[in-house]
């Protein structure tokens, strides 16, 4: 795929597609302990994807910025951005290396009106892992509005560990997210509009994990804080 600086991003659009008490983040870090992590010269590859509909307009500047810095403390790892807006388009870039390349392209992605496409992420990914093993799927969005079983179909097989992000409390989106951070062996976490720090440091977290495996994961002190944000 090509990169959104050089050329069209790839469009999707036509591709079929209680709180927390750790338990789970716990299992997943066990889980994850016996997977293969990338291999000695070989980059961690990372699929970053946003709901950039209407509803996430007022915080979507502040977002961008914190979400492209996520990349810069960390080395060793590619990152392909995927978003979905309007009322049918869902597009891919090319997989870049480089936190200033990915905030210049998300600065470029205005939000636009329309439903949630979570399951064409989904699809994309498998498609991508299925051509070179994708290490984690991280997704951040404040709805949904398709169907849960579908979505949980689709996550059930997936073959890739997703991090569920959910901006704001809305609890049908609550309750997809946490299955398909479940199914997925991921993780789910909510974080506040007005505490940006709170997705800083998780996504951080979730990039040296794509990077580096777990061990890099609890070697990064944004970590421990990671599981005691997900343990509330």
């Amino acid at each position: 795929m090509s990169d959104l600086t050089t050329k069209k991003p790839t469009d999707l659009t036509t591709q079929k597609s209680k709180r927390d008490d750790g338990s789970d983040i716990d299992a997943f870090l066990q889980r994850t302990r016996a997977m293969a992590t990338a291999t000695a010269g070989q980059r961690g590859r990372l699929i970053f994807a946003l709901d950039a509909t209407a509803s996430r307009q007022p915080t979507w500047d502040a977002a961008c910025e914190i979400q492209a810095e996520m990349f810069h403390e960390v080395s060793g790892l590619n990152v392909q951005l995927v978003y979905f807006r309007g009322h049918d388009e869902c597009r891919a870039s090319g997989w870049i290396s480089s936190g200033d390349r990915l905030a210049n392209l998300m600065r470029r992605i205005t939000c636009k009106t329309g439903g949630t496409q979570i399951g064409k992420v989904l699809t994309h990914t498998r498609r991508e892992t299925e051509k070179n093993k994708v290490q984690a799927l991280v997704y951040v969005g404040d709805c949904m509005e398709e169907s849960a079983d579908e979505l949980a179909h689709a996550a059930a097989t997936l073959g890739v560990p997703v991090f569920m992000f959910q901006e704001g409390n809305n609890p049908t989106a609550e309750q997809t997210y946490r299955e398909i951070a479940r199914l997925t062996h991921g993780a789910y976490c909510r974080f506040d509009a007005g505490a940006a720090h709170q997705l800083a440091e998780l996504l951080r977290a979730v990039a040296a994990y794509a990077a580096g495996g777990v061990k890099a994961l609890e070697a990064k002190p944004g970590a421990a804080k990671l599981l005691e944000q997900l343990r509330r």
